[in-house]
C-alpha cells in the first residue's frame, strides 16, 4: 500500500500501524508508553500525528491506501505538549531515585516540547508504596496510568497487578486475591514507562556489601551481565565488557571476581546426571529450575509440577556454596568472613538467596544480589570511568568456564548446555510459536522431545498442554523473562526485542571464544569433584535442593 508521510511517498503493508511504518522508514515520532512486547494502548498520547486531517495516535492507527500523514503540525505539537503536562501532573518526580535517571524519556520529551514539569501540582503525591516480597517495590505516586505493567503481568500469566477504582479515577494495585501472587520476574520494571517500579534496595542499599571492612568481598558475575553492563555507560548494545567489569568491581573494593558461568558448568553436570537417571526411571518430563521466578510460578500456580523440577541449584547458588566451603578451605579463610555478592540480570535472585533450603551446611551461600542497574549506579556514584578503565582478567580459581556455561544467559542456553554435555551434539530447535522452540532427539535408543520456553505466559501454555498430555515433552527449559536472562528484570533499560537480540549475539560471541564447549571438559571443575565433591552427601549439600508448595506472601 502507498501512503504519504511528511510529503514522502512510502510503501507499507496492509494492517500495519502508522508508528511502525514511520519507524521503519526512519521518521521520528515521539513515544512514551509504546513497547515492542505488548499491544499498543495509546494511553500516553504523545505519538499523535495528523492523518487525513485528523489528530490520531500513530501507535494504534492502521494505515489505509493513500493516507496522508503529517507528524509535526502546530495542532499536533500543541496536543503533545498538553498531554505531557498532564502526565507530569500525575507523576511524583524523584529523579535521583529512578531507574530511568540517565535516559528518561519523560524529561527528554519535556525539553523537546518546552514543558514546565512542575506547572501543575502532583495529584498522586499521597499515593502509597507497595512492597512485593524482598525483591520488588511499586511507588504508585509515580504511575502515569499507561498500564504496561498490568498488560505484561497478564501476558506473563501471573495477573498479580490489577486496576481498581479510586473515587472517579482508576489506579494500578497489587491483587488481594489469595490465588494471585507476585513471582518477582521484574518484567513490570522494564516495561514501566515512568519508573514506578524498582528492585528493593535499588538505590538505598547498594553500599551494604562494603560496610564491613574486615570481610573478604567476592563478586560473582552472571553470564548475561557481561553483554549488558556497558549499556549503563553508553556502550553499544551487546558489547561484551567482562574485563572492564572485573576491573571496576575491584576498584569498588572487591577482593576477587569469579564467573558464574563456571557455576553453570557445575549445574550442567548435575542436571545432565539427573536427566539421565530420570530417563532410565521414566520419570519425565524434567523441568529446569535455574530461574527463580519460574520456580515460584510453579510452586504457587502449578504445584502439581513440583516433582518435575530438577533438584539442581542455580549456578550462582552452587558457586556461592563452593566459595564459602571449597575456596575458603583452600585459601584458609573463615567462611564467616566472606561476603559473596552476585551481580545478576534478575530481581528474583534477591528472593532466591533468602530461601532456607538453599543454605549449604546452614550457611547462606550468597549474601547480596546486585542487579546490572545497581552496579551501574554504584560505579557512577563512585565516579569510576567504566568506558576507559584498564581491563583486568577474571579470577580463575574455579577455572575458565566452558562456552556452554557462558550462553546460559540467553533462552535455550541451559538446555543446549545439558544436552550437548550428555550427547556431544547440539539439538536442532525449531520455533513452533513465539516463545516456544522444540526439538526431537535420539538418546539411549529412545526419541525424546525437548522444549525451550521464554516468558511465563508461554510456559503456562506448555504446562496446560502437559496436563492434557504428560508425554508431550520430556525435557523443558523455562526462563521467566523474554529472551531469557538477557531480558531480565534487573537489566539496563530500555529492554526491547531488538536490544535483546543484540545482547544474545554478544553472549554467543563470548561463548564461541572459550577453549572448550562441554562442561565436563572443564578440568578445574573436574578437580573440584575429585578433591571436594567426592561423595553424594557433599554433592547434595552444595548442588541440590528441594521445593514446596507456597501460599500467597509465604515465600
Amino acid at each position: 500500500m502507498k501512503i504519504e508521510i511528511n510529503g514522502k511517498s512510502l510503501t507499507a503493508e496492509k494492517g500495519e500501524m502508522l508508528l511502525a511504518v514511520a519507524k521503519r522508514h526512519g521518521i521520528y515520532i515521539p513515544t512514551l508508553c509504546h513497547h515492542s512486547d505488548i499491544k499498543a494502548g495509546a494511553s500516553c498520547r504523545l505519538c499523535l500525528v495528523e492523518a487525513d486531517g485528523k489528530v490520531v495516535t500513530s501507535c494504534s492507527t492502521k494505515i489505509c491506501e493513500g493516507m496522508v500523514v503529517k507528524t509535526d503540525t502546530e495542532k499536533v505539537k500543541k496536543a503533545r505538549k498538553i498531554n505531557l503536562e498532564l502526565l507530569f501532573a500525575q507523576h511524583e518526580e524523584e529523579c535521583d531515585d529512578c531507574i530511568w535517571k540517565t535516559n528518561c524519556k519523560m524529561l527528554s520529551l519535556a525539553k523537546d516540547f518546552g514543558v514546565e514539569i512542575t506547572r501543575f501540582e502532583d495529584r498522586k503525591s499521597h499515593y502509597p508504596v507497595y512492597n512485593f516480597g524482598i525483591s520488588l517495590e511499586y511507588d504508585s505516586s509515580k504511575c502515569i496510568d499507561c498500564r504496561n505493567c498490568v498488560k505484561i503481568c497478564k501476558k506473563q500469566g501471573v495477573e498479580f497487578l490489577e486496576i481498581r477504582k479510586r473515587g472517579n479515577l482508576k489506579e494500578v494495585v497489587p491483587s488481594e486475591k489469595e490465588n494471585r501472587d507476585c513471582v518477582y520476574c521484574g518484567q513490570c520494571i522494564i516495561h514501566c514507562s515512568s519508573g514506578a517500579f524498582e528492585a528493593v534496595g535499588e538505590f538505598e542499599g547498594i553500599e551494604e556489601p562494603f560496610k564491613e571492612k574486615e570481610k573478604t568481598v567476592i563478586f560473582q558475575i552472571a553470564p548475561a551481565v557481561r553483554s549488558t553492563i556497558g549499556e549503563e555507560f553508553g556502550l553499544p548494545y551487546g558489547e561484551v565488557s567482562t574485563k572492564k567489569l572485573v576491573a571496576a568491581l575491584k576498584k569498588l573494593g572487591g577482593d576477587k571476581v569469579f564467573d558464574v558461568s563456571t557455576g553453570a558448568d557445575f549445574t550442567t553436570i548435575e542436571e545432565s546426571k539427573e536427566f539421565i537417571q530420570r530417563v532410565k526411571e521414566k520419570n519425565l518430563p524434567m523441568l529446569t529450575s535455574c530461574c527463580p521466578a519460574w520456580v515460584k510460578f510453579v510452586e504457587f500456580y502449578y504445584p502439581e509440577f513440583i516433582p518435575n523440577l530438577t533438584t539442581v541449584r542455580s549456578p550462582h547458588i552452587i558457586l556461592g556454596g563452593l566459595i564459602k566451603s571449597y575456596y575458603a578451605q583452600k585459601e584458609g579463610i573463615d567462611s564467616q568472613n566472606i561476603k559473596v555478592v552476585s551481580v545478576m540480570p534478575c530481581v528474583a535472585k534477591k528472593h532466591e538467596i533468602g530461601r532456607e533450603e538453599l543454605k549449604a551446611n546452614g550457611v547462606k551461600t550468597v549474601d547480596y544480589v546486585m542487579t546490572t542497574r545497581e552496579v551501574g549506579r554504584l560505579l557512577k556514584d563512585n565516579k569510576i570511568d567504566f568506558k576507559n578503565i584498564k581491563e583486568e582478567e577474571i579470577d580463575c580459581f574455579f577455572g575458565e568456564p566452558s562456552g556452554s556455561g557462558v550462553v546460559y544467559g540467553a533462552s535455550g542456553g541451559v538446555m543446549q548446555s545439558a544436552f550437548y554435555n550428555i550427547s556431544g551434539e547440539e539439538a536442532d530447535f525449531k520455533e513452533v510459536r513465539k516463545g516456544l522452540r522444540v526439538a526431537e532427539v535420539e538418546f539411549g535408543g529412545e526419541k525424546l522431545k525437548l522444549a525451550v520456553v521464554h516468558g511465563l505466559g508461554n510456559a503456562k501454555k506448555v504446562l496446560e498442554e502437559l496436563k492434557e498430555d504428560p508425554q508431550k515433552y520430556d525435557y523443558i527449559e523455562v526462563m521467566a523473562c523474554y529472551g531469557g536472562c538477557i531480558g531480565g528484570g534487573g537489566q539496563s533499560v530500555p529492554t526491547e526485542e531488538d536490544i535483546r537480540r543484540k545482547r544474545k549475539e554478544g553472549l554467543g560471541r563470548a561463548g564461541d571464544e572459550k577453549e572448550f564447549r562441554k562442561a565436563k571438559d572443564n578440568t578445574r571443575v573436574a578437580g573440584v569433584y575429585e578433591g571436594f565433591l567426592d561423595s553424594d552427601e557433599k554433592i547434595s549439600g552444595i548442588c541440590h535442593t528441594k521445593y514446596k508448595r507456597v501460599k500467597k506472601n509465604e515465600n
